[in-house]
């Protein structure tokens, strides 16, 4: 089949014959009543599958050109000066706490039993860096219908030993990054913002409209296949500050001092020549280690994908918000049972999913409901640890000064048992979102 072809020819060629494939057999059928309606799902095309081809066809397999392309174009499109991918969101949230505990931050670095403000109501990886680096994480309870955090609450969590608020935006809704932003800056704090849930979100303080995750000192993404864009397993850590793009670049590689392209030697011209701790003069710079870090890189397969997502990733988001409005106003007759999600003020959301609570004193069960649900195919999530406190993790922790709550978690602990999420992504046509709501009203009989 080659003969007589350039390597760039026959490397087109077998593009083609991908994308045929593609068209041939992976080709999504129109929806019918009854199938299966997941929470989320891949939206992809040829494309990714042609640009994961030609990554393969490198076979460079570790971080490459695709990489940096992803990270140009991603930090571009966020409006932020840096962005460095990793193999995972929870990786993401490990490398964004980790460069907080590094010695270069002087005063403001996070040091063991230093307390870290968080919410229980979420996911774990955004509170485990904390647990895992000695620190304090300070649990303060959530609003309903937002589901974000109640920052009537942050005074009375703030100590003495505050060095940072570390928190997700739930499922696309932005926290109230305006109160949050300005107890950050009175009191001197860090601002890790998980937007692992709300990529493509916006807020606005005082006019001025930004993508939530570049409110803070750190954002991270997450590029898992449910998420608002996907690479298979990836994710993303995004700053603005100089210092701390340095301190991102270490501990995801390895925590070396180096910070040139991963295969390109020498790159910065100074690799025999400098003075480092202990070590001998003109040591080489590759193998100087001036953290405690990781190897959590992204493959090059990965991030091409992620590149054709990333053209993709407007009409995802507006399908998202299309889809959201459609079902919160289809389930609007049953509001008198059942809580619907708001979005924040100043806030145009991406939404990951559409939150469902049941009303106290509706006789309805939150398990009823969404076992009718899952038997009428549609697949339903909860509102992920709901109370992290309760979950078997921190049983070693439990009476001991490891952790702290300030105030009641009572909001938390409804959501634990009166909450769950059905899908809006991008994926799902209008009789996907009207066949859920119908389920729903007649499960609630509204």
């Amino acid at each position: 089949m080659f003969e007589n072809m350039t390597e760039q020819q026959a490397r087109e060629k077998i593009k083609e014959l991908v994308a045929e494939y593609y068209r041939s057999f992976m080709g999504k059928k129109p929806y019918e009543e009854g199938d299966r309606i997941t929470y989320a799902a891949r939206v992809f095309d040829e494309k990714e599958m042609c640009a994961l081809t030609d990554a393969t066809l490198d076979f460079w397999l570790t971080t490459g050109r695709f990489c940096e392309q992803f990270e140009r174009e991603f930090a571009k499109w966020l409006g932020v000066r840096h962005a460095h991918l990793v193999n995972s969101g929870s990786s993401a949230n490990l490398i964004a706490f980790s460069v907080l505990t590094a010695p270069e931050l002087g005063e403001r670095r996070i040091e063991r039993g230093d307390e870290v403000i968080t919410v229980a109501c979420g996911f774990p990886t955004t509170v485990a860096p904390i647990l895992q680096y000695g620190a304090v994480p300070v649990f303060v309870d959530v609003t309903l219908p937002q589901y974000n955090i109640d920052v009537t609450r942050l005074e009375g969590a703030l100590s003495k030993r505050t060095k940072a608020v570390m928190i997700a935006h739930t499922l696309g809704n932005p926290f109230d990054l305006a109160a949050v932003v300005k107890f950050c800056k009175e009191h001197g704090l860090w601002l890790v913002e998980d937007n692992c849930d709300a990529l493509g979100s916006e807020y606005t303080i005082g006019g001025v409209t930004k993508y939530t995750g570049t409110w803070g000192d750190i954002g991270t993404s997450s590029f898992y296949p449910p998420h608002h864009m996907t690479m298979g397993e990836g994710g993303c850590v995004y700053t603005d500050d100089p210092l701390l793009n340095r301190l991102i670049l270490s501990y995801r590689d390895w925590g070396r001092d180096c910070v040139c392209p991963s295969g390109r030697d020498n790159f910065c011209g100074h690799r025999f020549d400098g003075k480092f701790g202990q070590l001998p003069e003109g040591y080489d710079h590759k193998y100087v280690y001036s953290h405690f870090g990781y190897n959590l890189k992204v493959t090059d397969m990965q991030a091409a994908v992620g590149c054709e997502q990333l053209k993709k990733f407007p009409s995802f988001i507006a399908r998202r918000r299309h889809n959201w409005e459609r079902l919160r106003s289809a389930l609007s007759p049953a509001e008198d049972k059942l809580i619907l999600p708001e979005p924040a003020e100043n806030s145009a959301p991406s939404w990951f999913g559409f939150l469902i609570s049941v009303r106290e004193g509706s006789g309805l069960s939150r398990n009823e409901i969404t076992r009718r649900l899952e038997e009428h195919n549609i697949q339903t999530r909860l509102l992920f640890s709901g109370n992290l406190l309760r979950h078997p993790c921190f049983d070693e922790f439990r009476g001991t000064d490891r952790y702290r709550v300030a105030g009641t978690l009572e909001n938390t602990d409804f959501i634990m048992n009166n909450t769950f999420w059905i899908g809006v992504y991008p994926g799902m046509t209008d009789e996907m979102i009207d066949y859920m709501a119908k389920t729903v009203l007649e499960a609630v009989k509204a």
